[in-house]
């Protein structure tokens, strides 16, 4: 059917390595590998005498080593970040410090509400709150570089900052954490919300790429398929939340257990900050009620 969706989990080149993947593109894969790095983050490297180099990664300092190796005698003409996470903006400024270029993209971290009376942000510590761009890049502005252009694509919803990145002379898109062909793309209020991420999607199906380089692991190689999928995804996870809660499933600690059985522990405080953003959203649009505001503790019915 046109909507299924099927990931591609193929192991990628080891870290450390920059290996050519287009005319004009390069990528390092840094050694971060986890639960929600899959095989690590992606580092792409743009242009060849004059280069772009998007999201620098985590603090490692065997990427940064990596790094310098492969820009070799180019020219650093920008460091551009897709979003505020900690495996993909800290090594920026290092990478700055050394080059001299300007730091490009996304501005710095916000989360798409205040937290509520009581609540935490779980994810705050996975947030890069230092990040501060030389250039705040908005949706449809352009950096040119020799031999090459990125435009800018505003896509909220993993983070609210959150940029993809299309390059014009491939008909190429950057995706960050946005679009990724190995799992779906982590959606956690108060950092994330489900309704931006969800209205991201929409806007990418209008766009025209034809394949996208993500932020962790291989290529979305049939993006506008792809996209359609996740859509329908999301959508087929909205519906069975629903069903749970008509069923008497109240809180998301008991949807998740039945929703996600056989999942590892590891994995299960991600579920259910998805099952919360889902909740959240359709507080909002009234397919779900709950009392004084959605949380993750809170109870909820129709």
């Amino acid at each position: 059917m046109k909507d299924e969706i099927s990931f591609d989990r193929s192991v990628i080149e080891p870290t450390g390595q920059a290996i050519t993947i287009s005319p004009l593109v390069r990528r390092l894969v840094a050694p971060n590998g986890g639960p929600f790095t899959f095989t690590g983050t992606c580092t792409y490297l743009v242009g060849q005498g004059d280069v772009a180099v998007i999201d620098p990664g985590p603090e490692l300092d065997a990427h940064l080593d990596a790094l310098i190796t492969a820009i070799g005698t180019a020219r650093v003409s920008a460091i551009v970040v897709t979003h505020t996470h900690k495996d993909h903006s800290p090594l920026s400024r290092r990478l700055k410090a050394l080059t001299g270029a300007p730091l490009i993209g996304c501005g710095p971290h916000q989360a798409a509400r205040e937290l509520g009376e009581g609540e935490t942000n779980m994810l705050d510590a996975s947030a890069d709150h230092d990040h501060m761009p030389d250039r705040l890049m908005q949706d449809g502005e352009e950096f040119e570089g020799e031999g090459f252009t990125l435009q800018a694509v505003a896509t909220p919803g993993h983070t609210m900052n959150h940029l993809a990145f299309a390059l014009r002379e491939e008909n190429a898109l950057f995706s960050g954490d946005h679009v990724m062909a190995w799992s779906t793309s982590i959606v956690a209020p108060p950092d994330g919300s489900m309704g931006a991420y969800m209205a991201s999607l929409e806007r990418l199906m209008a766009r025209d790429e034809t394949i996208y380089w993500p932020g962790h692991g291989g290529p979305v190689k049939e993006p506008g398929r792809f996209v359609r999928g996740l859509l329908s995804h999301r959508r087929m996870r909205e519906a069975t939340i629903a069903e749970r809660v008509q069923a008497g499933d109240r809180y998301i600690v008991s949807i998740v257990e039945k929703l996600y059985a056989g999942l590892d522990p590891k994995l299960k405080g991600a579920a259910a900050l998805s099952v919360f953003a889902h909740l959240e959203d359709m507080v909002a649009r009234g397919l779900v009620r709950t009392e004084d505001g959605a949380r993750l503790d809170g109870e909820y019915w129709v």
